[in-house]
């Protein structure tokens, strides 16, 4: 493992850092262990019993080759999220796609989820978030991302629950969410929100481990250090060794 190191502070937050391509992480369920795997920006993958789902993969140029997908989850029409290529060369017969409708123009295969709606596949039950911009956009009156385009996702498996926040602010409904064991939280400026708003929302609904994501630009240990004492797992992963 090419490990720089894991340490605690003050006893009351862990954070560890690897360098280079991450190794997967597992996290325990009572149906077996979820592997997460980094690979780039908004993309990873999450592998248990036996079936494999990719987050956003993209670009196209880093999954050529790469196993196939049993699951692929879209978040968003944003090609940091969405790339055909990606998908057609990870896709096989049984490849199911989740996605907004705003993805499915795209992507006619996907099935539609909207926010606050939910599914079951494969031993996962799958729900939809909002994910959106409250204040931030290109000009006055527009937002990069406006509310219900985009999809976050809470993922249960084994009993555990697991949020991938998408492209988002600090939102009532990131707030608001109860128990969850494994969050992935964006943060990066001007299109979603910088690292102290993201540890204001983390703070808010606490979930026991949190790994920053799409953070390009972003310093993920300010991050952690604005968690420190809040007994959060911070995991700080290498999104862009590809």
């Amino acid at each position: 493992m090419n490990c720089l190191g894991t340490w605690a502070l003050s006893g009351l937050i862990a954070i560890s850092l690897l360098a280079g391509p991450a190794p997967a992480d597992t996290i325990s369920t009572s149906a077996g262990p979820v592997e997460i795997t980094p690979i780039h920006h908004a993309s990873f993958t999450l592998r248990a019993g036996g079936k494999l789902i990719y987050v956003d993969p993209s670009p196209a140029s880093l999954f050529s080759g790469k196993p196939k997908a049993d699951l692929i989850l879209i978040t968003d029409i944003h090609g940091d999220h969405l790339d055909p290529g990606a998908i057609e060369a990870l896709s096989q017969p049984d490849t199911t796609v989740i996605a907004p409708a705003a993805v499915a123009k795209t992507i006619a295969a996907a099935k539609v989820l909207k926010n606050g709606q939910s599914t079951s596949w494969g031993g996962w039950t799958i729900h939809a978030m909002p994910m959106y911009n409250i204040r931030r956009g290109p000009k006055p009156g527009e937002l990069f991302h406006p509310k219900g385009r985009g999809n976050g996702y809470v993922l249960t498996y084994g009993g555990k629950r697991f949020y991938i926040s998408g492209d988002t602010e600090n939102i009532p409904e990131m707030r608001a969410l109860k128990n969850i064991d494994v969050a992935f939280v964006c943060m990066n400026l001007p299109y979603t929100m910088p690292v102290e708003e993201a540890a204001e929302a983390v703070k808010a609904f606490h979930p026991k481990i949190v790994y920053p994501y799409h953070y390009k630009g972003q310093d993920t240990k300010k991050f952690a250090e604005l968690l420190k004492g809040t007994g959060i797992d911070v995991r700080l992963r290498d999104w862009y060794a590809n």
